[in-house]
């Protein structure tokens, strides 16, 4: 495989392209000038990918636009006109770091602390111009090697012991009762500030709260 290399700085340095990352508040796009950085300091693709959590094909996408017209071509996002079909390989990867690396709050589409499918459908529609189901979304998240989870709680402030000793209560229960131990469950489940959202596969984010886990 080619190694990716800056062939027209057009200008920049890995300074000044540092110093410009830092006034991009849009974080899809802050990323692109991340990844022209890291390859204009001599990493590897393949490690840059790693660091800005993108495929390198998508690093190598960035660098060519960088050495084809510096860094307003780099942070071009001007549609063609008409509706296009489908998301290129590139608008796939911004939909990936965009779900992994914000919520809609941070990217000033509404006040969910997580994304979903139906947000995420309007969200593709007004910035790229597709329409897309939510089903193709869900399939689309699926190739992305993401998938939906439900965050768990880390207890900050908890008495390990006791909530050991509710864990093995809850268990008994849950085999000795399960309609009791289902509806509280749910009731707990319904209570919860936690709802599902999308993460890495095989990975689930823990959200920490200062609640004590006290046994009934």
């Amino acid at each position: 495989m080619k190694r990716l290399k800056i062939t027209n700085d057009h200008g920049w340095t890995p300074r000044t392209l540092r110093k410009q990352e830092r006034k991009i508040k849009d974080a899809s796009l802050r990323v692109r000038v991340t990844a022209v950085r890291l390859v204009m300091e001599g990493h590897l693709g393949k490690d840059v990918a790693k660091m800005v959590n993108l495929c390198r094909q998508s690093v190598a996408i960035y660098v060519a636009r960088f050495n084809q017209g510096g860094l307003d071509h780099l942070l071009d996002r001007r549609l063609p006109p008409g509706r296009v079909p489908f998301l290129t390989e590139e608008q796939q990867q911004e939909i990936r770091q965009l779900v992994l690396t914000t919520t809609p709050v941070d990217a000033g589409w509404g006040i969910a602390s997580s994304w979903n499918t139906r947000i995420l459908q309007s969200y593709i529609q007004q910035t790229y111009g597709v329409s897309m189901s939510r089903e193709g979304i869900r399939k689309l998240l699926h190739r992305l090697c993401l998938s939906w989870t439900r965050p768990t709680y880390k207890l900050v402030k908890g008495d390990a012991k006791r909530q050991a000793a509710f864990q093995k209560e809850l268990e008994f229960i849950k085999k000795t009762n399960y309609r009791e131990c289902h509806a509280v469950l749910c009731g707990w489940d319904t209570c919860s500030r936690l709802s599902s959202a999308v993460y890495d596969m095989g990975r689930s984010r823990k959200s920490k709260t200062s609640a004590k886990l006290r046994p009934p």
